[in-house]
């Protein structure tokens, strides 16, 4: 049974934590550009998405060196530009979603990770995207198919990448 000060702690706890988000969401809304006005990817998205890019490619990716590093960087500015080229809207709706992994507390809350992106191992984040996957929560599994699908299509959308799935490139229009 809980006790009272139990649920005056946790009451605390809580409201400590809805007025963080609260004012990290409400700085993201403010640094968001206005409607129509494309961004480029913060520090902050670009560390979270380099941390997928291994996890969402693992065995594909090169194993190690610099043919990896430049992979992942490929990739994530792939997927900076997939994000431009969405509307206002899904911009805004990633935005909110890269600001709440990229704060600590809901980071360890919502994916589980106690590591910062960058030194999250790709196992650890593998795990995360596994969780969200088959979260019974709908909105987890959007969430993973959105990053999901970020990632993939920057990197299938390279045509160093087709040769390996036996794509043979869009077909010359005479």
């Amino acid at each position: 049974m809980i006790t009272r000060r139990q649920f005056i702690k946790a009451g605390l706890a809580g409201g400590l934590a809805l007025s963080a988000a609260g004012y990290f969401y409400a700085r993201s809304r403010q640094e968001a550009p206005a409607t129509g006005v494309l961004r480029r990817p913060s520090f902050q998205e670009r560390a979270i998405v380099a941390a997928l890019v291994p996890a969402v490619l693992a065995g594909v990716l090169p194993q190690a060196g610099e043919a990896r590093s430049e992979a992942i960087a490929r990739t994530v500015d792939g997927v900076g530009v997939a994000i431009a080229g969405l509307s206002a809207a899904a911009q805004q709706e990633l935005s909110e979603l890269f600001t709440l992994l990229g704060f600590a507390p809901a980071r360890v809350l919502l994916a589980g990770l106690w590591p910062s992106w960058e030194a999250a191992s790709v196992d650890e984040v593998a795990a995360f995207l596994q969780g969200w996957r088959t979260s019974r929560l709908g909105l987890l599994r959007s969430a993973y198919a959105a990053l999901h699908d970020l990632v993939l299509g920057a990197w299938y959308g390279t045509p160093d990448t087709w040769e390996a799935i036996g794509y043979p490139g869009p077909p010359e229009i005479l």
